[in-house]
């Protein structure tokens, strides 16, 4: 009988008896528990309805009492959080998400289909996966499959040597914070031979989940400071929006510094400077992040420009932290992946024992574009053993990569060799895809720079092309009269009338004045040509539209 007292005391306190017969002293259970004879048994019939059930019930006539206030609101979210933007999954591909749900439902619109080039994400855009990595995942996966005669002796080998290493001899337990020991080994062991001898630790190797999770961690142990002295980033324009959301999110201070588009994209050293002084001013720069090959701009640096890169941070005390997460897409005869370790190195004892760097790299893209695994490793360079150790703590918070993630980082660096088994099919696939990109670089390249108001530098690397666009003053105008800038009032026209989506160059940054959008190159070459041909006619007929066809072809 103490439950009925405590649950009517409840209900008195969240006052929900109003449709009840009110209580009176006499109608409470008496101080020793005995329930008096004249109490109101709704009170136990409403106790126990109210309390039996989790559903919530609203009570009729109930309308009139006050709501209570989201602890959550926009009001209260962290302001750091609503500052963050992701142009990558922003407004365009949310329209393009409801376009493709209203063709889905029979709603009629000039197009077909949503062409969703907005993102790297090869599976999604009909590449298929390399055979072999998706064995040894399956392998380590259902390890009852090593019976199977359709699966290579290379294969198991693998799956067999990761799986001595996971708890159990599962991929379902938990590996270290930093991952599979044996899998660091492999990175380290891919590292050195990729940078022809250079000694890798494998202690300073951390697996990741991707490789922005590295990337935010490490930008975790480097923002500090108040005021004048709160920590800069330095990061290229344009730039992957991972970087300025990581930023806005740490409270961090963001020192833009502009790419050179009327030479490729190309890395100034005096653009360096001119950024470095104008932030020091208002600010501590303390890292400068490097995207190579580029994001969205597609250029590889030359070796000449990571010199000038690491010679500036070592002279300027700048801890260096550099994407490489597109080292194997590369396509142009002319350019080639170098290492910023491996540059370093041959700087010499003075570059390569002081400088502080960080390298990534990913499952997502290369030949592989295993997005989904979310797997990626990061090498550390000259890092403080104290700070070192508190990275592992901070990794450690968050327990593990993924485990199949770690696995397929590692037949991205252990892959069949020529004296095995899978080698020739692994080689052929991995061949075919990398020159199907290749050849879809130089497709767009040649398509876009023909269209009138568009001009598109060659696609080097990576996976995507960044044509500058001409947006005629009157579109300018309509656009800034909706509240939009330029190039988004562009880019959701291009949605709307073509169903093609890109994200506008605004959400990566680009020098005022001037528009962009980018694309990838990752669809099929015949729907690459049809997307191509959309933006074709879109561009042609948008310029006349807005009076300015005859004036580019004068």
């Amino acid at each position: 009988m103490f439950r009925i007292q405590s649950l009517a005391a409840r209900s008195l306190i969240a006052g929900a008896f109003d449709q009840y017969t009110p209580l009176t002293l006499t109608s409470l259970p008496s101080l020793n528990g005995v329930r008096h004879k004249s109490q109101d048994p709704s009170i136990e019939r409403y106790g126990q309805m109210r309390f039996s059930t989790a559903e919530p019930k609203v009570a009729a006539g109930s309308l009139h009492e006050k709501m209570r206030e989201k602890i959550l609101s926009m009001e209260t979210l962290n302001p750091h959080v609503r500052a963050v933007e992701y142009a990558v999954r922003g407004p365009i591909v949310i329209k393009a998400g409801e376009i493709e749900r209203c063709l889905e439902e029979g709603g009629t619109k000039p197009f077909s289909e949503v062409i969703k080039a907005n993102i790297g994400d090869a599976h999604a855009m009909g590449q298929q996966p390399i055979t072999f990595l998706r064995q040894v995942v399956a392998l380590c996966t259902f390890p009852e499959l090593m019976d199977s005669p359709s699966f290579p002796e290379d294969a198991k080998w693998r799956a067999r040597r990761i799986l001595q290493g996971c708890g159990g001899h599962s991929l379902g337990s938990y590996s270290a914070s930093q991952g599979i020991e044996q899998i660091r080994k492999d990175i380290a062991a891919y590292i050195e031979q990729r940078d022809d001898g250079v000694p890798s630790d494998w202690d300073n190797i951390f697996l990741t989940t991707g490789a922005s999770d590295g990337i935010m961690n490490i930008l975790r142990l480097l923002v500090s400071g108040n005021g004048s002295s709160r920590a800069g980033v330095m990061i290229p324009i344009p730039q992957y929006p991972l970087y300025s959301a990581a930023i806005s999110e740490m409270d961090a201070v963001q020192v833009n510094y502009y790419l050179d588009e009327d030479n490729c994209w190309a890395l100034d050293i005096n653009e360096l400077h001119r950024a470095y002084q104008a932030a020091k001013k208002h600010c501590q720069p303390r890292v400068i992040c490097i995207i190579n090959p580029g994001n969205p701009t597609g250029q590889v640096q030359s070796k000449k420009c990571i010199e000038e890169v690491l010679h500036f941070a070592y002279e300027e005390n700048l801890f260096v932290m550099s994407d490489e997460v597109y080292q194997d897409n590369v396509y142009a005869s002319d350019c080639q992946f170098h290492s910023f370790k491996k540059v370093l190195y041959e700087m010499g004892p003075e570059y390569f024992n002081s400088v502080e760097l960080v390298s990534f790299h990913s499952t997502s893209k290369g030949y592989t574009g295993e997005c989904g695994f979310r797997g990626g490793y990061m090498e550390v360079i000259n890092m403080d053993p104290e700070v070192k150790a508190q990275l592992v703590k901070l990794l450690s918070v968050r327990l593990c990569p993924p485990l199949a993630g770690q696995v397929a980082m590692d037949v991205i660096v252990n892959p069949p060799q020529p004296d095995e088994p899978s080698f020739k099919q692994f080689h052929q696939e991995k061949t075919a895809v990398l020159g199907a990109l290749a050849e879809k670089a130089k497709l767009t390249e040649k398509i876009l720079n023909a269209v009138p108001g568009i001009k598109c530098n060659p696609v080097q690397g990576a996976m995507y092309a960044f044509p500058r666009i001409f947006i005629p003053p009157k579109a300018v105008e309509e656009a800034k009269a909706l509240g939009m800038q330029p190039d988004m009032f562009y880019c959701l026209r291009l949605l709307e009338e073509t169903g093609i989506c890109v994200v506008p160059g605004s959400g990566f940054g680009q020098k005022d004045g001037t528009y962009h959008f980018r694309m990838t190159i990752l669809p099929s070459t015949e729907k690459l040509k049809v997307l191509l041909g959309k933006v074709h006619d879109f561009q042609i007929k948008f310029l006349k539209e807005f009076s300015a066809l005859e004036q580019l072809q004068r």
